[in-house]
């Protein structure tokens, strides 16, 4: 493991001086890069330290053989794959599907690189994956869902799992409607069919594809299994930069253009809206019929970095600090996140008024909190009113209680574990 990160953050000195060419470029790709270097960003970034914790469970890859066959093949053309942890005892009937995030490519370009990764090739893929927080096999880390069948869905395509085309000239497979067709498939024959519960769940792209694929999942089950849907960090707003562009709306058109994700979205959008607003959540969520939580950030980091201040909107650098460290961000731009956390909760609105559905949106500078154990559940974690992640998580999807935990605004709550880049 530490010679992978050794290795990673050699990766991630390298590109980036590939992202000054392509900033002076004005690349769109630069999205993409930022998205694609999220993990090594992780890995540079600190929040308070949990106390120590035993070692996670480690599960081995699984292709999804035969899936070529279906044309449901990475970027690359290598077959799918995923992470399985099989459940025991009153879990033995329940599973939890993992979608993997990891951004979007663009661009012929931007997908040739992505081939060349985990992202776009099975052939990089990590042999064995830690399975902490909501994946954990442990009940004092995970007490809702640790005995289920817990799965990862690893993520290659490009586009939330949502592409359908083949680029011949450039040798690239967009196939990520495919692979989740033959994902869904695989793991029915390998028992989900007798599920009675099932959680479909995934983080920032594969939050997305949580969201795109809710109702396809509900409809996999029949109406006696108890499905509900969790997008964690996957609400990405249709919002301005800081200069008065839409940064990620133009790179949203990319993706959905290139990897003919149009045919794909869900009919009660694209009846009304472009195809682009349609890859958006805020248009898709009101109109889910099954139900489902949304756990994000308000100033999630990643949207901040890519998508308000990213390099090509902020070529002075005005942001670096603040994006680096929000407690170095001036009154105008703790002011603009302000804004922007009001059209997050502004795009919830109508979502929120549903009983069926549920969430926790916290005031925190940070992305992705179901798949961390800090911020799932430990003595430290996140609190809403005094209840975690993982309660939350839990009362609603067991219908304990409702839930609708929406937290005040910066800088109240001093239970966040806050990422900070170095």
């Amino acid at each position: 493991m530490k010679q992978g990160m050794v290795m990673e953050m050699g990766i991630m000195l390298l590109y980036g001086c590939i992202l000054i060419g392509m900033v002076l470029g004005g690349s769109v790709d630069v999205i993409l890069k930022s998205e694609v270097m999220l993990p090594f960003l992780e890995s540079g970034a600190s929040s308070p330290a949990p106390p120590a914790a035993p070692k996670p469970l480690m599960v081995g890859l699984t292709l999804i053989q035969g899936a070529d066959a279906k044309g449901a093949v990475c970027l690359d053309g290598t077959l799918p794959a995923y992470h399985l942890h099989r459940g025991s005892g009153s879990g033995q009937n329940s599973w939890l599907i993992q979608l993997e995030g990891g951004g979007w490519c663009n661009t012929i370009r931007s997908c040739v690189y992505r081939k060349t990764t985990r992202r776009g090739s099975s052939k990089f893929m990590e042999k064995v994956l830690p399975f902490t927080g909501i994946l954990s096999n442990k009940p004092d880390e995970n007490p809702d869902f640790f005995n289920w069948n817990r799965v990862k869905l690893r993520y290659c395509d490009g586009a939330s799992f949502s592409g359908d085309y083949h680029d011949e000239a450039a040798q690239l497979y967009f196939r990520g409607q495919r692979i989740w067709s033959a994902a869904m498939e695989n793991l029915m024959a390998e028992g989900m069919l007798n599920a009675t519960q099932a959680l479909l769940s995934g983080c920032s792209a594969g939050g997305l594809a949580s969201i795109l694929h809710c109702d396809e999942f509900r409809d996999l089950f029949p109406q006696s299994t108890k499905v509900k849907c969790l997008s964690d960090a996957g609400l990405f707003l249709d919002a301005i930069d800081v200069s008065g562009n839409r940064t990620l709306r133009n790179m949203y058109e990319g993706v959905v253009s290139l990897q003919k994700v149009q045919k794909n979205l869900p009919s009660t959008c694209t009846s009304r809206l472009d195809p682009t607003s349609c890859f958006f959540p805020q248009n898709l969520i009101a109109n889910i019929k099954t139900p489902l939580f949304i756990l994000n950030a308000a100033y999630d980091t990643w949207q901040v970095q890519a998508s308000l201040a990213p390099p090509t909107a902020d070529p002075q650098g005005s942001w670096n600090e603040c994006k680096q460290n929000h407690a170095q961000c001036n009154s105008s731009q703790i002011q603009f996140l302000q804004d922007f956390r009001n059209q997050m909760l502004d795009a919830i609105n109508v979502f929120s008024m549903t009983t069926q559905n549920g969430l926790f949106i916290n005031s925190c500078f940070s992305h992705c909190q179901s798949e961390r154990q800090d911020t799932w559940f430990a003595t430290d974690s996140p609190v809403i009113r005094d209840k975690r992640i993982s309660q939350s998580v839990g009362d609603w999807y067991f219908d304990r209680v409702d839930v609708k935990a929406i937290d005040c605004a910066y800088p109240c709550d001093s239970s966040c574990h806050n990422l900070v880049f170095k």
